[in-house]
């Protein structure tokens, strides 16, 4: 802990006087809710099946690892979060340890890309199977995907404290959602259904080092389902005293989601082969269907697409903070920063990573923009763990959560593990993102004429 006394909330760059300033809205409940909710969701709902392509029937496995590794990472979110609490989020931590403003705006782009990505992903899956068990496969899946982002947009133009409410409810029927399986599952057991034989088959096309990259490709994949924790700190301004709030919420939601996803890893195996649920985009349904009890499929469809709603949700949020936040250190343009007055929330941001998301909805299929997604994260989740430990010479006036040392190493290490080549991943997911940064290199030189032209840098002001 660093000594007491008023926390550091002023932002890092100017702002205009009489700017409206974001609403605080977000208490600690509604922060764990937002944290369980941004994690739940299209991860566990669309790509479980993907996962067990690669690894078979120890579906598990790869989201035990995954957990560790998201503990890792979000002790060193919640340590920074704590010491520096604003919307910046990534971008802020990297600035402030390297103090390199093109590595900072290429982490704050791939968050950014990250997180479209993943929305994308989610308006994917709202079109898919769950989608064809209650529509009969009448409503193309672009269209739908389209107006569900356009949809989520108008709820966060409205209002953070809407936006919030709307997630506690898509996590509550998501989390319905798990439990159904879970008990499904706990019926197999107790009634001697299912394979348990299958629950140790780790089918990965070999032995050595082909087992280990299965395993590790698996596991990068199925990381995609804890992607979350990391949003919520771009709500930091919109937080109440969030040096308290954000230990408890991102360390419970963390908590809670990696053992849902242990459990029901181990369900949808013990019920349904692994080359159904590799086929299925809808694979937790059919667990359903294989499963003893009676539930309404078309009921747990509509459960399902309220989960991956959720996600979008979430992720469209968070990607608008994040340029709101850039925007007020300078990295991007200021435009980027309004704040519609009367809602008092991000309009510029909200409308640009709309933009984004509807372009990438025609770019990807729902597997390959979740391994983007969990790739892109990986390498700055890596960045983040360095930074903490960087950091820890810069002292604030304010007590704050200190992550043990050898945390953050591992965080790191793990990290760059799951990243690399080590990792079965298609060449598609490299090239994609490879795409993405190229197209951060070329903002940042586009960017950076417009600020030479104003006579003013990344964090200051024209003089």
């Amino acid at each position: 802990m660093s000594s007491n006394g008023p926390p550091d909330t002023a932002p890092l760059g100017p702002r205009e006087p009489h700017e409206p300033t974001l609403k605080r809205a977000i208490g600690p409940r509604l922060l764990i809710l937002f944290v369980i909710g941004d994690i739940l969701g299209t991860g566990i709902y669309a790509t479980t099946g993907k996962v067990a392509g690669k690894v078979g029937g120890a579906l598990w496995l790869p989201f035990a690892i995954g957990f560790a590794v998201a503990i890792l990472t979000a002790a060193s979110y919640v340590e920074l979060v704590g010491k520096y609490p604003k919307a910046a989020g990534a971008a802020l931590y990297t600035q402030r340890a390297f103090k390199v403003p093109f590595l900072t705006f290429l982490v704050a782009f791939m968050v950014m890309c990250s997180g479209l990505s993943s929305a994308s992903a989610a308006a994917l899956a709202f079109g898919g199977d769950y989608l064809d068990e209650l529509t009969n496969g009448t409503v193309p899946a672009t269209l739908a995907a389209v107006l569900f982002i356009l949809a989520l947009a108008a709820l966060n133009l409205r209002g953070v404290s809407e936006s919030v409410k709307a997630n506690v409810v898509f996590t509550l029927v998501e989390l319905t959602g798990l439990l159904v399986i879970l008990g499904i599952g706990l019926a197999a057991v107790l009634t001697g259904d299912g394979e348990p034989a299958r629950l140790g088959d780790l089918e990965t096309g070999g032995t050595g080092y082909a087992l280990l990259s299965g395993v590790l490709g698996a596991t990068a994949l199925g990381f995609f389902a804890f992607v979350g924790f990391e949003d919520s700190v771009n709500m930091a301004e919109e937080t109440v005293e969030p040096q308290r709030t954000f230990p408890r919420g991102i360390f419970i939601g963390v908590a809670v989601t990696g053992t849902v996803y242990v459990l029901v890893a181990l369900v949808s195996s013990l019920l349904v082969p692994t080359s159904t649920l590799a086929a299925s985009s809808g694979p937790l349904l059919e667990v359903v269907k294989a499963g003893g009890i009676a539930f309404p499929h078309r009921l747990f469809a509509l459960i399902a697409l309220f989960a991956v709603a959720n996600s979008a949700l979430i992720n469209i949020m968070m990607a608008s903070r994040l340029c709101y936040g850039m925007a007020n250190e300078r990295i991007l343009p200021r435009g980027m920063g309004r704040v519609l007055p009367g809602r008092r929330t991000p309009v510029a941001g909200i409308v640009f990573v709309t933009l984004l998301a509807l372009g990438l909805v025609s770019t990807g299929e729902i597997a390959g923009l979740g391994d983007t997604t969990s790739f892109l994260l990986l390498c700055v989740f890596a960045v983040v763990n360095v930074a903490v430990l960087v950091l820890r010479r810069d002292q604030v006036a304010h007590p704050h959560f200190r992550v043990p040392t050898p945390l953050p190493v591992l965080g790191a290490v793990t990290a760059l593990i799951l990243a690399s080549p080590l990792a079965d991943r298609s060449a598609g997911v490299y090239l994609r993102a490879g795409v993405l940064v190229l197209l951060g290199v070329a903002l940042w030189a586009v960017n950076k004429l417009v600020l030479r032209a104003r006579d003013e840098g990344p964090g200051g002001s024209r003089p």
